[in-house]
């Protein structure tokens, strides 16, 4: 993909230099920011801003204007002499096209035609909310210490106990989607990306705040991560309508499907690991064989306006072989994992029960450790809901009306109390067993000092 994006540039640029914000900047980010970030600086150096890449290695200038050839960071990524570049030192090698742009940008002496080049945030400059941010995605740690927020290219890991600010993981991630501790909860996976750039999938160390690695995804923003209960894999779908699983050791890819023909948004994984589930724009809530990267079961009705409008959530049952799945038509659903009879067009046979809709969509879901109580949470656009219902008959326990869209909730391990977010910026707690507030906060890091 990004090659044909390269291609269609440098026949529109002809002769003239190639644009830095255009066509190097997005090279860059897809080939190189892994390793080479503000986050997770090795060799010393940053490629990831024009300001950062004219810096150098450690001071080291990596750019040779007067020999262009002989500039470092072109001899990194060029074969010598039949040998494999050293750069990068994953995935395939710059192909033809991608090294003529580089060498071209830099025989034109390295131009830059960013105008602005938006807050590239670090750890020794963390961003400062002027205004609370839109909460994609909230994350108890199963061991109940944390609770990780998506913030403003950053991940805010706050102490359950009293809210207070514990952590700020500062990424490369212009826009966090997903967020999931490890089952161990030392672990915290990210996804988010820049859009239209790259996506991209972070795994940090809880407790030194330190990034492990970072890889990059697809040409834009990726979403939906989740562990698989031995926490040996992460999941995550992409909007270029794929599904991936990747070892939590080192980001190796092990598991690629494009079964889904829309943008793939959430995955849960079967109790064993052996299957991996994935919900999406195209309506469908499809089953995966992890071993064999086979695609094995529609698990959702597949009859035209069974399901209306794309699904936006999954999540599986704490100790049984079912999903949880909610949507476009604001019911959240309860299907098995697995058929246990032949399909039939028209049929929808692993449907258990659909729950009194929400208004407006269903964002997220959660279940309590119990599987007792579930809580789901939508947007109109202009309000949002929050509702907790009886897992066993679908009868509504409480509900909340705010006068913003909730997106991701979230329910701490003890099962007393759920917590929930979305577009207002506002962290609410509130006791599982009746729906009473417990306490809330804004969530402004740098203003509110909170």
């Amino acid at each position: 993909m990004l090659a044909i994006l390269l291609l269609g540039l440098v026949a529109q640029g002809g002769d003239s230099a190639p644009s830095f914000e255009r066509e190097i900047r997005p090279l860059l980010m897809a080939r190189c920011s892994g390793c080479h970030q503000p986050a997770l600086l090795k060799g010393g150096l940053d490629l990831t801003s024009y300001a950062a890449l004219m810096a150098g290695a450690d001071g080291d200038h990596i750019l040779n204007f007067d020999q262009p050839e002989e500039s470092v960071l072109l001899e990194s990524v060029t074969s010598m002499e039949d040998l494999a570049p050293d750069m990068p030192p994953e995935g395939p090698a710059l192909d033809a096209l991608e090294l003529s742009l580089l060498r071209r940008w830099i025989d034109a002496g390295a131009p830059d035609d960013t105008l602005d080049e938006g807050p590239r945030w670090t750890a020794s400059s963390p961003p400062i909310y002027n205004r609370a941010p839109v909460i994609a995605s909230i994350s108890h740690s199963p061991d109940g210490r944390w609770l990780a927020v998506s913030g403003m290219q950053e991940t805010l890991i706050y102490s359950t106990e009293d809210l207070k600010l514990a952590k700020r993981l500062i990424g490369l991630s212009e826009r966090i989607t997903s967020v999931c501790f490890s089952p161990d909860s030392l672990s915290l996976a990210v996804a988010g990306g820049t859009p239209a750039i790259s996506g991209e999938l972070q795994l940090w160390d809880v407790e030194s705040g330190t990034l492990k690695w970072s890889k990059a995804v697809t040409h834009d923003t990726i979403r939906g991560v989740s562990f698989s209960p031995d926490g040996t894999l992460i999941a995550c779908g992409g909007t270029d309508n794929t599904l991936r699983a990747v070892k939590t050791e080192n980001g190796e890819q092990v598991l690629y499907q494009s079964s889904h023909t829309d943008w793939v948004l959430a995955t849960a994984w079967s109790s064993d690991g052996s299957h991996l589930l994935s919900v999406g724009r195209d309506r469908s809530l499809k089953l995966v064989k992890v071993e064999t990267q086979q695609f094995i079961d529609n698990v959702t009705s597949i009859t035209p306006g069974a399901l209306r409008g794309g699904l936006l959530a999954v999540k599986r049952h704490p100790k049984e072989e079912l999903v949880l799945v909610g949507g476009a038509d604001g019911a959240p659903q309860l299907f098995k994992i697995f058929r246990e009879k032949k399909r039939v067009i028209g049929d929808n046979y692993n449907l258990i029960r659909s729950f009194e809709p929400l208004p407006g969509r269903v964002y997220d879901l959660a279940w309590a450790p119990n599987a007792e109580t579930i809580v789901a949470v939508s947007s109109t656009g202009k309000v949002g809901w929050i509702r907790a219902y009886n897992s066993a008959d679908g009868v509504a326990l409480w509900a909340h009306e705010q006068t913003a869209g909730q997106f991701t909730t979230s329910i701490h391990p003890s099962g007393e109390r759920a917590v929930c977010a979305g577009a207002d910026g506002t962290l609410r707690r509130y006791q599982l067993s009746d729906g009473a507030l417990i306490d809330e906060l804004l969530v402004q890091p740098g203003r509110s000092g909170k």
